[in-house]
């Protein structure tokens, strides 16, 4: 088992480090203009990736603050949240993994039904026209809308006491996590429904976070290097996520490790729910537009 841990922790070290390597490299080839995050910007990392250490979730709270304040063209907010929150989560899978106990034969078998599901996903939504992009994130929205009120009304299962899952119950986490993994690329966030699955099956919420974060650790990197390739994503954006990110898992583990967070989770669920709202509109406009 402990060999097993820490082949999991060289596997995440090497990708983090591949992929801050690819993505420097790609940087800075890139003359697309102005590439230091704004004060805005690094504050938006801070904060969506202390609240995503506490289980809440990155992905829809970013989306909607790039969208209300216009930071990000919608077009490039599934690269830009892939490719910026990367290093963040990686940092969460450390600590995570490190201090909750999971079974191996579970958490690596999902790990890598996600990553896998990330790479098929990045190579059909970097292909996608804005428009139907903006529907999938609209829907992702209002899914991920649903998830936190679910949550927060306490109609999610309570799960069991099982650490690791066997059997028929594994081959379904599997595929639920592929599944998972490629709607990763789409914008629509992992922690939540990953929470979900496994209390269905019968795990412990608690072994959540490190399957969830180890998976998100694994599939963003890799679903990101498509991002970075095509340029589909905001360098500054996604660097303000990167740089204040880091710090802010680390603080959020090791200082705040409980927060009375129903209150902030219907106010993301407000949020959410106006942002998914704008999205389709968008999309409704530009095929007016389109059809003018």
């Amino acid at each position: 088992m402990e060999h097993a841990k820490l082949a999991v922790f060289v596997a995440l070290g090497a990708i983090a480090l591949g992929f801050a390597v690819y993505w420097a490299v790609s940087a800075r080839r890139d003359e697309s203009g102005r590439a230091v995050p704004t004060p805005l910007q690094l504050a938006v990392g801070f904060v969506t990736n202390f609240f995503d250490t506490l289980g809440i979730g990155s992905f829809a709270p970013t989306t909607s603050i790039f969208k209300l304040k216009r930071m990000v063209p919608d077009e490039q907010i599934p690269g830009t949240l892939n490719v910026g929150h990367s290093l963040p989560t990686i940092a969460q899978a450390f600590v995570f993994i490190a201090t909750v106990d999971v079974g191996m034969h579970t958490l690596i078998p999902l790990i890598a039904a996600s990553v896998l599901g990330a790479w098929l996903g990045a190579s059909v939504v970097v292909r996608l026209p804005r428009r139907r992009i903006q529907i999938g994130m609209g829907v992702a929205l209002l899914v991920a809308a649903g998830l936190f009120a679910v949550k927060n009304l306490g109609i999610a299962p309570g799960g069991g006491e099982a650490l690791q899952l066997h059997g028929a119950r594994l081959l379904v986490a599997i595929a639920g996590n592929f599944v998972l993994g490629a709607l990763m690329t789409l914008g629509i966030g992992l922690y939540a429904p990953c929470m979900i699955m496994v209390s269905l099956l019968g795990m412990n919420p608690l072994a959540a976070f490190p399957i969830m974060m180890g998976s998100c650790a694994f599939l963003m990197p890799v679903g990101s290097v498509r991002f970075v390739g095509t340029r589909s994503y905001s360098l500054p954006a996604a660097l303000g996520l990167t740089l204040a990110g880091v710090p802010a898992v680390l603080i959020a583990f090791y200082l705040v490790k409980s927060l009375p967070l129903t209150a902030v989770r219907w106010g993301i669920v407000a949020v959410v729910l106006y942002t998914a709202v704008a999205m389709l509109r968008s999309a409704a406009n530009e095929a007016r537009a389109t059809g003018a």
